[in-house]
């Protein structure tokens, strides 16, 4: 049986009580001003770059979903019945400076969790801590291991403080950085600011990233690749192309980059409005790889019997894809956001979540207002669809990945999330989140379902 959840809890604030001499070379910085994923050590004095950083985090994730009603129950679908699940994460994040402009970091990383039904149902799954390879024991594997390399180009200088995967320095606002080795695509493309780190804001996948950009990626969210970055003041172009899966959201990677990929091209634009400040971002999404196509797998059964499976129709195909975002300065505390994402919808998921249309939007408050300045309150809003192919594939009980409920009454799957964060004193935040999720897995013969649950995320 799983260790049952506060075990685990009392086990990552063991392992953290255990790292606890990291503690005196950090100093977390309040929950508005930090990087995503946690706090490193402190910076040297201005103009002194720092040949090395280390830092860790780990979450803590525990969900309950209510009961629910439903029509039918298929392969692939969400549990009826109540169900607990939980995630429990813990990351170092080492790192070291070996030539100037360089920084070299490598992340052990450790997982162990209990899915809610198996982690199928759900165009966006509740939990972004969850893998689709994790499993109730502890699993210690590479997370990452990269070379960043910046070549300053002018302008004007700027601090960048110690952090998860960030040495302390200088960087300047015209400069050239190429990243390579492994690491997600996430580290680098759609670097939203209040929706992108299920380990500090919303849990729920379609709001940490495009939700239909399926980009490449293992089956624990990393990949193998190349990007470079180019920054000019208030623009910045990134470029990169990473490694597939060697076969559907599988876990070994194909390293073959000429034939098997997935390509990434964003554009960001920085600004002012009305005195506060915000970004734009489009990004493009190209995916080369052998997938199953859902037309070809309606003829094939129409010719074979049986119900259609894209897994007898894979072949060599490409996958495109569009996002754009923004984020956006309110008032002092107050700041929103909103993606929109969508792919051509002829493929099979390959590496990310079921999700072909996705529309989100929320907005974040700081809790200065009430005198809680390491607080935050996020709200927001998924609508997520399928293009016409996969809905007449799940209509004939064809199943994917994480969806499947043998037949289909289609309608968009529509999600609010909202979360509480609670800083209790530097290094160590309890958050509360509630989610409703109307027609799971685009079905709207089944649900609606209601998921609550807390997080608690420590960090040196």
């Amino acid at each position: 049986m799983p260790t049952r959840p506060p075990r685990l809890l009392g086990a990552a604030l063991l392992l953290a009580s255990l790292l606890a001499p990291l503690a005196a070379l950090a100093e977390p910085s309040p929950v508005g001003e930090r990087p995503a994923l946690g706090q490193g050590a402190p910076a040297p004095a201005a103009g002194e770059p720092s040949p090395w950083t280390a830092s860790f985090q780990s979450t803590y994730v525990l969900q309950r979903k209510a009961g629910f009603q439903a029509a039918y129950t298929g392969p692939n679908s969400l549990v009826t019945a109540p169900e607990t699940g939980y995630t429990l994460t813990a990351t170092l994040f080492l790192g070291v400076r070996p030539w100037p402009g360089a920084e070299l970091f490598v992340n052990p990383e450790v997982i162990q969790s209990q899915d809610l039904s198996h982690l199928a149902g759900l165009g966006g799954l509740s939990n972004g801590e969850n893998q689709k390879s994790g499993g109730p024991l502890p699993t210690l594997y590479r997370a990452r291991a990269f070379l960043r390399q910046s070549f300053a180009l002018g302008g004007a200088e700027s601090r960048v403080d110690a952090g998860p995967n960030q040495v302390a320095g200088t960087v300047a606002s015209r400069r050239l950085v190429l990243t390579a080795g492994n690491f997600a695509v996430a580290d680098v493309f759609d670097q939203n600011a209040l929706a992108h780190d299920p380990r500090t804001q919303f849990l729920n996948w379609s709001l940490m990233g495009y939700g239909a950009s399926d980009y490449a990626a293992d089956v624990r969210g990393y990949t193998v690749g190349l990007a470079l970055e180019w920054y000019w003041d208030a623009w910045a172009v990134r470029a990169g192309r990473f490694a597939q899966p060697e076969e559907s959201n599988g876990l070994p990677l194909d390293l073959d980059l000429w034939r098997h990929y997935g390509d990434v091209l964003e554009v960001e634009h920085a600004h002012e409005l009305f005195g506060q400040p915000g970004k734009v971002r489009v990004t493009g999404f190209h995916n080369r790889a052998r997938m199953g196509a859902f037309r070809d797998a309606l003829a094939y059964a129409a010719a074979h019997g049986g119900p259609p499976s894209v897994a007898d129709v894979r072949r060599e195909q490409s996958k495109y894809a569009l996002g754009i975002g923004l984020e956006q300065g309110l008032l002092e505390d107050v700041a929103a956001f909103a993606r929109y994402s969508l792919n051509d919808g002829r493929t099979e998921t390959y590496a990310f979540a079921e999700i072909e249309r996705s529309f989100t939007a929320g907005v974040v408050v700081k809790g200065r207002p009430w005198r809680r300045e390491g607080d935050t309150l996020g709200v927001a809003v998924a609508v997520n669809g399928l293009s016409d192919d996969h809905r007449d594939y799940l209509a004939a009980g064809g199943t994917g990945f994480l969806i499947g409920d043998g037949r289909l009454n289609a309608r968009t799957e529509q999600i609010v999330e909202a979360y509480y964060s609670l800083r209790a004193f530097p290094g160590l935040w309890f958050t509360a989140d509630a989610q409703h999720i109307a027609n799971p897995a685009y079905n709207a013969d089944r649900g609606p379902v209601n998921i609550v649950g807390c997080r608690v995320h420590v960090e040196y």
